[in-house]
């Protein structure tokens, strides 16, 4: 039935989708100054967490500081409701450090709703977006009512909801996350946009209710003693409220999923999407790895104000009454009430090769992706994502330049470059690992790396920016005042020294050189160091990193400076590599297809050698 169009109005820019994605790119565009509004299925769902209850985690972390320091809003929300806060891997080096964090799920969702309800400038609408079309010059979203919402830029942050398919067992059924309304006709607007898109799948355990898990058969998960936000403009620390809890799953387990697997959707065929490879289902986890004898998993909160409790690590599509009896093999579970059922969901996203590093659509000017619609999963991943897709529509509609962030300035220029590079043939993760920069992209430096980027762009205040330089001073000031110092060898020292290991001292060292002893810290000589000044906890964190590690950043600063050097070295947005002579077939139909913009990004391309990075740059001097 064809229904009837009336003007709803023109706008800057428009986002379709109020997840974290959504959130993130409408306040960045509309606090860049431009008439915006944000389309959401549902208000109530507006920055939900349909999978677990959590900001954060490894590289995650790292993600959320660094969309705090360029003027995101996920550090502010998540410092304002932690239920437990925990820093990961601090038994590895500072690059890995990671700051993860229990959230309270509702009352996230409802300080994300009402940010968004209040910014200056955007308009908030619960509505459906059924169309998508380009006409004149100007986007057309229009809903299922008819409502013909003008535009001059639009972000696609779908999440799990276009297209969205919900599997348990044999029963699926058109849905969004957590029993929502899926978006079911803006994937056939973008693919006659030719907009190619593809089946991915995510999943995630049941919630189930508190008085009916035996606590007295878990291990207990703490949160840290001292706790530090995610936020560089929180004040506060973190109050550590609830207890998380750690258990196994064992053998029985193990025999309830096999002798069912044949009625798991993702075996019997019935799920074409492709799921994400680190974080899969526990009967892929019992497929995957049959030799193992019982799989971790954790029993968190999902609230102060609810009794439901998230099982990480047991996300499931089985059929519902085989998840009971699953769970019941676990000693803690034996009694289990389950509140909501596991579940898988599918979804259309687009191939991220389809899109430039801004983000923008190549071919579609003013079109935007971001988040999980980007093949991306994970909050974190989609917010810092929806904040550059916010900043470059803007940028777009004002005649600006885009923000592209380098491998070398943050993970989130990491995120997105693998994305438009090297694309994804599952679910995007980021991970530590996928950094080769990544002493320099600690989270401790997440401001000095990206707060100058935030300020000149205009999403942070004077006040903001007033602090992190107030911060960098004392720790500038502070790493010279160390080298400075010398302290001479005495007893009460070298006692210390002996008592942990390490060499004593016959004549004299600056505490700069002392801090540099991997069995010395910045704390431990503090007795030693009457002139020391009072430092907040960053501070002083960020001076012994760099004293420490001052060899291997310098090493690594290096290999970035000749990273940046080709990065320099821009290839035409336009140039036909058929016409560039000596470059292998391979290589010239991967530089056609992702169309990279310097000789960097061409080098990170898979199927691109360094002898074809010979011939471009042989090119570009002629």
């Amino acid at each position: 039935m064809d229904i009837k169009k009336y003007d709803a109005g023109l706008y800057d820019v428009a986002v379709i989708g109020g997840g974290h994605a959504g959130i993130e790119a409408a306040l960045a565009a509309a606090r860049l100054g431009c008439k915006t509004i944000m389309f959401t299925v549902t208000l109530d769902w507006i920055g939900n967490m349909p999978c677990n209850p959590s900001i954060g985690g490894t590289a995650k972390g790292h993600l959320v500081r660094e969309l705090d320091a360029l003027g995101g809003e996920m550090g502010k929300a998540a410092d304002k409701h932690t239920l437990q806060s925990r820093m990961l891997n601090l038994g590895k080096g500072p690059a890995v450090h990671s700051l993860r964090a229990q959230i309270d799920r509702r009352a996230y969702s409802g300080y994300m709703k009402h940010t968004v309800e209040l910014q200056d400038g955007l308009d908030v609408k619960q509505c459906e977006i059924t169309q998508l079309y380009k006409e004149n010059d100007l986007w057309h979203c229009v809903s299922s009512l008819g409502a013909d919402f003008k535009s001059k830029a639009v972000i696609i942050a779908t999440g799990t909801f276009l297209g969205g398919r919900v599997y348990v067992g044999e029963v699926n059924y058109p849905s969004g996350p957590d029993g929502s309304f899926p978006a079911t006709e803006l994937a056939n607007s973008l693919k006659n946009l030719g907009v190619p898109l593809r089946r991915f799948k995510t999943g995630t355990p049941a919630r189930v209710a508190r008085d009916s898990i035996d606590f007295s058969k878990l291990e207990v998960q703490p949160g840290d003693d001292f706790t530090v936000p995610f936020s560089f403009s929180t004040k506060h620390q973190p109050e550590n409220k609830v207890i998380c809890h750690i258990s196994y799953t064992n053998d029985e387990t193990k025999r309830v999923i096999l002798e069912n697997i044949d009625r798991s959707p993702l075996y019997s065929g019935e799920i074409e999407g492709i799921g994400p490879r680190y974080c899969p289902s526990i009967e892929d986890k019992i497929v995957r790895f049959g030799d193992k004898k019982r799989h971790q998993f954790f029993i968190e909160p999902c609230g102060e104000d609810t009794e439901e409790m998230y099982l990480q690590g047991l996300s499931s599509s089985l059929p519902e009454e085989v998840q009971i009896q699953l769970y019941k093999t676990i000693d803690c579970l034996k009694n289990v009430k389950i509140m909501r059922n596991a579940y898988a969901i599918e979804y259309d996203c687009v191939d991220p090769l389809f899109l430039k590093a801004s983000l923008e659509m190549k071919g579609l000017d003013g079109l935007y992706g971001a988040g999980q619609f980007n093949g991306s999963s994970g909050y974190e991943e989609a917010a810092a994502q929806g904040l550059i897709a916010g900043i470059n529509a803007a940028r777009k509609v004002q005649g600006k330049e885009p923000l592209i962030l380098s491998r070398a300035s943050s993970y989130i220029g990491t995120l997105i470059d693998d994305l438009v590079t090297k694309g994804c043939m599952d679910p995007y993760r980021m991970m530590t690992s996928r950094s080769e920069y990544r002493l320099l992209l600690r989270q401790d430096n997440a401001d000095e790396r990206l707060m100058p980027i935030g300020y000149e762009i205009g999403l942070l205040s004077d006040e903001e920016y007033k602090d992190f330089l107030i911060r960098k001073e004392q720790k500038e000031n502070e790493i010279q005042r160390l080298k400075n110092t010398f302290i001479g060898p005495n007893e009460k020292l070298n006692l210390l020294l002996e008592s942990k290991g390490t060499a004593v001292m016959s004549g004299g060292l600056s505490l700069a050189d002392l801090i540099k002893r991997p069995q010395l810290n910045y704390d431990i000589l503090a007795e030693f160091d009457k002139e020391r000044p009072s430092l907040p906890h960053s501070v002083k964190e960020k001076v012994e990193i760099e004293i420490k590690y001052e060899g291997y950043i310098n090493r690594q600063q290096a290999q970035v400076n000749e990273m940046l050097r080709l990065e320099k070295k821009l290839l035409p947005e336009n140039l036909d590599y058929n016409n560039v002579y000596g470059l292998r077939l391979e290589a010239v139909e991967k530089l056609n297809k992702i169309k990279p913009i310097n000789i960097g990004q061409a080098s990170r391309i898979s199927g691109v050698s360094p002898a074809d990075i010979s011939v471009l740059l042989i090119y570009l001097s002629k």
